[in-house]
């Protein structure tokens, strides 16, 4: 019950066993998303690319998932200082869950509080994943598949966009809990986040590894698309953050 989520499989495997340097990343280029997102003639014209992904469309590409994620910073929707009560609802579901051995109706319930607090925050990794988890328990092996490759979708994106290991190669997050959700992924238990700069995080390992002769301390993420719209006097709160530890939806192959 305790194994780490295996979310290695399919094409995040491959990325995380390439690695990403930092002349390799696919940086958010502001201009470019805005201008192949708003453009209607564009195949990344965002409500067709949001309507592919709402309806688990497979097809959808790493670019695609690079225009969708990051275009989204530029959608009425996209809110990242607002409470979500929906989110709080689902983490107290998943912390009173037997994933072993799960009920029904605290399945529906998940499904339901996942359901809304994905209208605040579509990209979430760990609502994408509970909802693989209830769908899969409830035995809907299309929603599980649909939701678990929308994880992983999102999960290539944010680490396809820097190696994050230095702070002018970050990775590039929508929200706060994004990045903690990518390190958990990777299977990386990480320490409380603290800002470096006006746009940067750094999240610190609580094990440090080494790779190559080089000791890995911690992540460096960009945060500025959180407070680009930052409303005057308001003081941003972080959510809790939750593992994805207990959970086991099926892999794909």
């Amino acid at each position: 019950m305790k194994r780490l989520f295996r979310i290695l499989a399919a094409a995040f495997a491959g990325a995380l066993l390439l690695g990403i340097s930092a002349a390799t990343a696919k940086v958010p280029d502001e201009d470019d998303i805005i201008d192949r997102t708003m453009d209607t003639a564009s195949p990344y014209y965002y409500t067709g690319l949001k309507m592919r992904y709402d309806a688990g469309d497979e097809t959808l590409t790493d670019t695609d998932y690079h225009y969708l994620y990051y275009g989204y910073a530029y959608q009425e929707g996209y809110r990242p200082l607002e409470t979500d009560p929906d989110l709080d609802r689902l983490l107290q579901l998943s912390a009173t869950l037997d994933p072993d051995n799960p009920s029904v109706e605290t399945l529906e319930a998940i499904v339901a509080a996942g359901e809304a607090s994905l209208r605040r925050d579509p990209f979430s990794p760990k609502v994408l994943n509970m909802m693989a988890f209830a769908y899969g328990a409830l035995g809907d092996r299309q929603q599980e598949k649909a939701y678990f490759n929308r994880m992983n979708g999102i999960l290539r994106t944010i680490l396809q966009s820097g190696d994050g290991l230095t702070q002018k190669s970050p990775r590039h997050i929508l929200m706060f809990d994004h990045a903690l959700d990518a390190l958990t992924a990777e299977g990386l238990s990480h320490d409380k986040a603290r800002i470096v700069s006006r746009s940067v995080e750094f999240v610190p390992l609580a094990v440090p590894y080494t790779v190559e002769g080089k000791k890995r301390k911690g992540f460096y993420f960009d945060f500025s698309r959180i407070y680009r719209n930052k409303p005057e006097g308001y003081t941003y709160k972080r959510d809790r953050t939750w593992q994805f530890n207990n959970l086991k939806p099926r892999v794909y192959k």
